[in-house]
């Protein structure tokens, strides 16, 4: 079977063929350290951590890279309100982000290069630019030429004539074309700086990206991926300043769709956006994973707290189904697997799903259809101890990519499990004794502290309510 992707660039699906063959480099956008990142933010982290564990599951090496961008406009007019500077700003929030996304269950990049690290390398790649032809120096700053490349907008689908129709030229304007960029700005009072050829001075926004990931990954890799707002003009750019320094760059451009709020797409400038930690206080981080995992990476989500707590009750029906095995491996007698088919559907439907361009709503589908079929089957109370450990396996293998099913062990979980144990007993023998009192109020002093007890034909089972 083959991984078929939606390529930005060509519009259409594609088989993925690395260009090394069993090796995946990968570039996903990181964020602009000068705040908490907001849900927006969070979307393409969740999304690129579930295709990179997928690539990984695959059986893919892969090389995951994604940046932060720690000197900016943005940074520096923060550090001034809060009387800081832009490097005690950027630590700040590159601490809080990986605070936030630890909740989200994402794993580190294996490099998170900063802008800030990486002068001489985006010196380098702009000088390059310049022998090529590709850019000009005005008076300290470095401007990308735009019309020197004739291949300018195959990304986003921009014809370069119709969009200089509706650009001009303002009075002062030291470029010679509105639709040229910065490479390089020249130093301001009061700014960070750094030396160059061209004077002091720092990068512009798109070139980081371009230097940094040709750094760790090649002047050619595999998959580029970011949010859709970056398709024009970030990553449209950096094609551009990347193929002008002699390279191809990205093969593939994944890009996630908006989340919206009310149907309008989440934004700082419409003030409707969500920071991650704030809602990271209302429903628990493997909620909100699951939430951005649910609906296909590139189709629109709607940010709603009642879609928030539907996709905690469709997580909590999965769980079940895992506790429910859990509790089954107690009773769970010697014998063959019984439900082997049922679990190498799963897996088949599982993998068609991901294997089609990462659909994890359809991967879930293929969870939840397994859920049914085990539910109904543990009902029966003929589980063997086989069925157990090859259930326990798929579950297991999956959410290695989807990172939800399996809550983490918590501290002392066998002591719980024992104490529970033990609880359960004394209200069963209330219950032979017909104490009913006594039962009830073991009941709802439980369900007080958060923990519902379930009555079945197999006995009284407990869970965390």
């Amino acid at each position: 079977m083959v991984i078929r992707l939606y390529n930005t660039k060509h519009n259409r699906k594609e088989e993925f063929v690395p260009l090394q063959p069993g090796k995946v480099g990968m570039y996903c956008c990181g964020p602009t350290t000068y705040n908490y990142i907001h849900l927006g933010n969070a979307r393409p982290l969740v999304v690129f951590d579930a295709i990179r564990r997928y690539l990984i599951w695959r059986g893919y090496e892969v090389t995951y890279v994604q940046n932060f961008t720690d000197v900016d406009d943005k940074i520096i007019k923060r550090a001034a309100e809060e009387h800081s500077s832009a490097q005690e700003i950027a630590e700040k929030y590159i601490a809080a982000y990986f605070e936030d996304t630890a909740a989200l269950n994402t794993i580190p990049a294996d490099v998170h290069p900063r802008v800030t690290q990486h002068m001489d390398d985006i010196i380098q790649l702009i000088q390059q630019i310049l022998d090529n032809g590709h850019a000009y120096v005005a008076e300290g700053d470095v401007y990308f030429d735009v019309r020197s490349l004739p291949s300018y907008g195959e990304l986003s689908g921009r014809d370069i004539d119709d969009m200089r129709a509706g650009a001009r030229v303002m009075p002062g304007d030291i470029k010679r074309d509105p639709l040229d960029f910065a490479l390089w700005k020249a130093a301001k009072p009061g700014e960070p700086y750094w030396d160059s050829p061209w004077g002091k001075g720092r990068p512009g926004w798109h070139i980081e990206c371009s230097a940094m990931s040709c750094k760790y990954l090649g002047r050619d890799f595999d998959i580029h991926g970011g949010g859709a707002d970056l398709i024009f003009p970030h990553h449209e750019n950096e094609i551009a300043q990347s193929k002008a320094a002699g390279g191809n760059f990205a093969k593939y451009w994944l890009h996630n769709g908006f989340i919206t709020v009310n149907e309008e797409k989440m934004s700082k400038s419409l003030g409707n956006f969500f920071l991650l930690r704030d809602i990271l206080s209302k429903f628990p981080g493997d909620v909100i994973r699951y939430y951005l995992l649910a609906t296909h990476y590139r189709s629109p989500i709607d940010f709603a707290d009642d879609k928030l707590e539907a996709a905690a009750k469709s997580l909590e029906r999965i769980r079940n189904s895992y506790f429910l095995l859990q509790d089954a491996a107690k009773r769970a007698v010697d014998g063959p697997c019984h439900i082997q088919e049922q679990i190498d559907n799963a897996r088949q439907a599982f993998i068609e799903a991901m294997d089609d361009d990462f659909n994890t709503a359809l991967a879930f589908s293929a969870v939840f259809n397994f859920c049914h079929e085990l539910n109904a089957y543990l009902a029966q109370n003929l589980a063997t101890k086989e069925d157990v450990a090859q259930a326990q396996k798929l579950f297991e293998d999956l959410d290695s990519v989807l990172a939800v099913i399996i809550e983490p062990a918590a501290e002392n979980a066998g002591l719980e499990d024992q104490l529970m144990d033990l609880i359960l007993d004394i209200r069963q023998n209330a219950r032979s004794k017909k104490d009913w009192a006594t039962a009830d109020a073991i009941r709802d002093g439980l369900k007080a502290l958060g923990v519902v007890i379930e009555d079945t034909p197999q006995g009284a089972r407990w869970k965390k309510g």
